[in-house]
This record gives structure tokens, sequence and C-alpha cells, in this order.
């Protein structure tokens, strides 16, 4: 299968450049989001190191026996394990698909606003498997605090892109709140056959701001869709992180930008017991933010404003497994 057309923007050259380059690169953000919704992103200062540290503590805990991971199961939106069977992604475009076939490890905000209503759901403490996985929790910490400071870089590029001031989107993340999957995709010899039309995650676009992707190569790995190609294998740079919009985002520029559709292959046969594991951080505005489309002649679409957290609770129940 061909391989979709992203380009490779150097965030660290877009923050250091001159006007020129950062017009440049601009330009060719607002371009490729228009087109697929998603971007590469290099020069972020995240290391290939750091995020193999995640991994290698992570792979300790989704070793376990079913048992021994229970005692920190969640639902959806939960900190903690979220184990197989427990979401269909594609129910979020109306699609009846068999459950993912992956495991999560769920983290995300703390920063408690003394709303108690938001703070249970969407400051949870988190929650360490510290007997199981004892290295986890302090290298996820220092990379949580690393891929905060990327993601708002980024979203000042994406204002740039839209010709807004700098602090357009990130005016809204002072109390971000931020989730952050460590999604295992196991083997053939873990999850046994897939069912017919089930993915290791089904067919659906992201569903709030900006999401950073840190993913491995494979096959059975992340396919993105694009009218003139379809679905197609996602290009891979071990240094880069894969970024795609969402639904409020896509909103929020009145559909100037495409909410990226993705999904992730079940096992390939061709290689039945390899396993991936990928960082998956979504980033989204602060609760209860009105996300209205900018007006034309930047925006395409006039929506109807809506409230994030209002948004991102029906979407995130719309792809629980009952």
């Amino acid at each position: 299968m061909n391989e979709v057309r992203i380009p490779t923007v150097d965030l660290g050259r877009w923050l250091t450049g001159t006007a020129a380059e950062r017009e440049r690169i601009a330009r060719s953000v607002d371009e490729a989001l228009g087109r697929a919704g998603f971007l590469l992103i290099t020069g972020h200062g995240v290391t290939e190191q750091e995020r193999e540290e995640i991994r290698s503590a992570a792979r300790e805990f989704f070793a376990l026996p079913a048992e021994a991971k229970n005692r920190y199961a969640v639902s959806v939106g939960g900190r903690g394990w979220l184990g197989r069977g427990a979401e269909a992604n594609g129910y979020s475009e109306g699609t009846e698909t068999p459950p993912d076939l992956k495991e999560s490890w769920t983290m995300g905000s703390e920063e408690a606003t003394g709303d108690s209503e938001l703070d249970e759901f969407w400051f949870q403490r988190n929650v360490w498997p510290s007997a199981e996985a004892p290295g986890l929790q302090a290298v996820v910490e220092r990379y949580l605090a690393k891929m905060r400071t990327v993601a708002d870089n980024t979203l000042h590029l994406l204002a740039a892109a839209l010709g807004q001031p700098a602090d357009f989107f990130t005016r809204h993340t002072g109390a971000s709140t931020y989730t952050c999957n460590i999604n295992w995709y196991p083997s053939v010899g873990v999850v046994g056959r897939p069912l017919p039309g089930q993915y290791r995650i089904g067919p659906h676009t992201d569903f709030g701001t900006v999401t950073l992707l840190d993913r491995q190569q494979g096959k059975g790995g992340l396919q993105v869709w694009t009218e003139q190609q379809g679905w197609a294998d996602a290009p891979y740079d071990p240094a880069a992180l894969t970024v795609n919009i969402g639904d409020l985002m896509a909103r929020w520029t009145g559909d100037r930008w495409r909410s990226g559709r993705h999904r992730v292959l079940p096992p390939s046969p061709q290689a039945p017991e390899k396993e991936l594991m990928s960082l998956v951080y979504f980033y989204e505005c602060d609760p209860h933010t009105e996300v209205a489309p900018l007006p034309a002649p930047i925006g395409r679409v006039e929506y109807e404003p809506v409230d994030s957290t209002e948004y991102l609770r029906a979407k995130l129940d719309a792809i629980t497994v009952a």
C-alpha cells in the first residue's frame, strides 16, 4: 500500500528561524492540515531514549497476567489500566465494529480546579503500578512535563498558520484537560485471530484539539485517510512525533483543516507476533471553553459554538463498550 504524503516540520527551526522561514513553515502547515489533518514534527526536544524508557517500563506492566492488571482497571476516561474490550473507536463514526485490540495505561492532568464535578472526571489523581512497574511513574512524569511545552509550541505554530496571534489557542490551555495513553497493541499469540472488521483501533477521528503521537514502525500500524489516496500507511520517522488535529480544532477553523481520520490495523498475517506500543498525548483546552469557528475567509463552515467539556464527554461515552 502507498504511503500517505505528510510533511515534516522542524519545530525548533520554526521557533528560532527568520521571519521568512517561519512564514514558509506556517504556509506548509496550513496546506497539510487542510489536506489530511496530519503533520510530522522534529526538533521537539523529546529524545528517543526518553520515549523508549517509557515503553520499557510499561512493558513490565502489560506483560502481567490479567488478574494482576485488573487491580488497576478503569473505564474510559479513568486513570489506570483500560483492558481489551473496553473501547470501540469506530462507534464514534457510527460504525458497529468489534472492540479494539489494545490495552492502555492512561494518565492525565491533576491540576484540580476546585469544581468537584469537573475535578472528579477531568482532573483525577493518577494511579501508578509502583510494585509491578517501579520505574514507570518517574519516566512518564518527566515526559508529560516536556510534552506540555511541545504541545503549546505546536499550538503557537498552528495559530501562525491561521494568521492569528501566537496565544490564540494557548490562552485556552492554562488548565488543559490533557490525557496521555500508553497503548499496547498485542500480537495474535496474545489476542487471538482478529474478528472480521476488528482493528487495533477502529477508524475514527480524534475528538479534541491536537494529538501528539510517538509510534513504532511495523506491520499492523497506523494508517491515515485522505480523499486523494484513501487509506494509506502513515510515514515513519523515529525522530519525529506525529501530530493530528481533532474534531474541536477542525470546528475552530470552520473546517479549513481536516480532523485527521485514522486507524490502527490488526496484527498482520505477515507478522502475527509483532506487537507495537504508542504514546498518545491528547492536548485539550480548558474546561468549558467555547469553541466557535473562525469567520470567513479563514473559516469555511459556520458551526454553532460548542462547549469543549460537554463535547468531549459525549464523544468518550460514544466509544465506550457497554
